[in-house]
């Protein structure tokens, strides 16, 4: 190691050793990622709140933790950092700043993660891209007029470039794994509950919703997990309990695991021949490794499953409209808010609370049926995406269109990662070579419920196989 520039280079577990060894100060590492953002993120957008001072003063103080002294970016959705707006990438509820951090905040803070500032992300995180009317789009770091995906999008750039080792992100139909495709990254959403999100929730849309990280390294996902997954005094339900840490789970032996995998959509939506090429590689990869591997899928009517799912989130995002509103103090208008989220909003408000239970039973109810799949397999693998990155303005909706076609225009994109929202299941995105291109290519493993620690071993395999960190995008620090 020569530099301090240099030492963000390394995933944050190295970052962490470098600072607990002496070898670079925590306000050193701090001031060159500053340096990092100020230099790249013209480029590309993606972190839209700077706290670089408050950054610097954390850094000069004593802390401790497993990532003493490593920088951090926390998301412009559901993360409240005292003292910091909280946006949620909208024009409509204000400058709100919250007196206190949320508990997932908390447990970051303890485990000596120094935050640098908030992140890009779509209008009230809904969507699988980045191009807020607030902050303008985050660009794709392996082509500038692509898409970052969404709804972490603005995270999986900055981590992408080099910004910073890790970033937080939250999902709800693939916001952690779809930006994590897009840019090259390893993603994981973790299983429901697994996380907390007090203290003004008990979940997040019936438990939907999901927070996490964004990495370079699979090491750096188990370890940051270990930090924070838990659950807090009055949560209503937890994930079921872990038998050791998520760290100990990287280079375990997975065993041999019985895989299946498919490349057809589950709502009958095209898949780009790179996508299916990816997932085809990465089965016979999986196969040479000594997995059982056979082409299977759950046996679920995916149109039913999606339209049960769709009517729960356009609820969610009625009720995160109706949150502002309430801190407002008066209701929205659709000047206020971008088409495509007013859109939304419509719908929520025109379905009864007898059809959104409706909704939710038969959500449920294909979830059991899907983790009916998981008695005779271990894992699911599909692509992630059904096309590589996206160019910007695809997904564009003008005021008065059909919000809900546009929905179903953005799950040819993103296909495949919703459906363990709905089930509440484990899953992850894991890059999976590039295209003639060089635009990232990844695939997609769902696990059962609770079971995350297959997952981190799986990876964690994979990435010795096929390493992915070493190759950069165009634009990096």
């Amino acid at each position: 190691m020569t530099t301090t520039d240099d030492a963000l280079d390394l995933d944050a577990i190295g970052q962490a050793e470098l600072v607990r060894r002496g070898q670079v100060s925590a306000a050193e590492l701090v001031d060159a990622a500053i340096a990092r953002i100020e230099r790249v993120n013209p480029r590309v957008n993606a972190v839209v709140i700077e706290t670089f001072e408050r950054a610097r003063e954390a850094a000069r103080a004593p802390f401790d933790g497993p990532f003493a002294g490593v920088p951090f970016l926390l998301k412009d959705i559901a993360c409240e950092e005292a003292g910091v707006p909280l946006r949620g990438a909208s024009t409509f509820g204000g400058d709100y700043v919250p007196a206190a951090d949320n508990e997932l905040v908390r447990r970051y803070r303890a485990a000596g993660l120094v935050f640098l500032g908030h992140t890009n992300a779509p209008e009230l995180g809904i969507g699988p891209t980045t191009e807020p009317r607030l902050y303008g789009p985050a660009r794709n770091p392996w082509d500038p007029e692509r898409s970052t995906g969404g709804s972490s999008g603005g995270a999986a750039a900055a981590v992408a470039t080099g910004m910073v080792a890790a970033a937080h992100g939250n999902d709800a139909g693939g916001s952690i794994r779809i930006p994590a495709a897009c840019c090259g990254l390893f993603g994981l959403k973790p299983t429901r509950a697994r996380n907390p999100v007090a203290p003004h929730f008990g979940d997040i849309i019936v438990g939907i919703a999901q927070d996490h990280v964004l990495t370079r390294s699979v090491r750096d996902s188990a370890a940051l997990l270990d930090v924070t997954a838990g659950p807090t005094l009055g949560d209503p339900y937890w994930a079921p309990p872990v038998a050791r840490p998520f760290a100990e789970e990287i280079g375990a032996d997975p065993r041999r695991l019985r895989i299946a995998f498919s490349t057809a959509s589950p709502i009958g939506t095209p898949i780009d021949p790179d996508c299916v090429r990816a997932t085809v590689e990465t089965a016979k990869l999986l196969e040479s490794m000594g997995h059982v591997v056979e082409e299977a899928a759950p046996a679920v009517d995916g149109e039913a499953f999606w339209r049960a799912f769709t009517a729960v989130i356009a609820a969610g995002v009625g009720w995160s409209l109706a949150g502002l509103e309430r801190r407002v103090g008066r209701e929205a208008t659709p000047d206020d808010l971008e088409p495509f989220v007013w859109g939304f909003t419509r719908r929520a408000r025109e379905q009864t609370a007898p059809q959104f239970l409706l909704a939710l039973q038969d959500m449920q109810r294909h979830s059991r049926e899907m983790a009916g799949f998981f008695v005779e397999h271990d894992l699911w693998l599909t692509p992630t995406l059904g096309s590589p990155p996206v160019p910007l303005g695809t997904f564009k909706l003008q005021q008065g269109g059909d919000a809900m076609a546009m929905r179903r225009q953005m799950n040819v994109f993103a296909a495949f990662t919703w459906m363990s929202n709905a089930s509440g299941q484990p899953a992850m995105s894991v890059p999976s070579g590039w295209t003639d291109t060089g635009l990232p290519l990844a695939t997609h493993f769902v696990g059962r419920f609770g079971d995350e620690a297959t997952l981190f071993r799986l990876a964690a395999q994979i990435e010795a196989a096929r390493p992915w960190a070493g190759r950069r995008p165009p634009i990096h620090a």
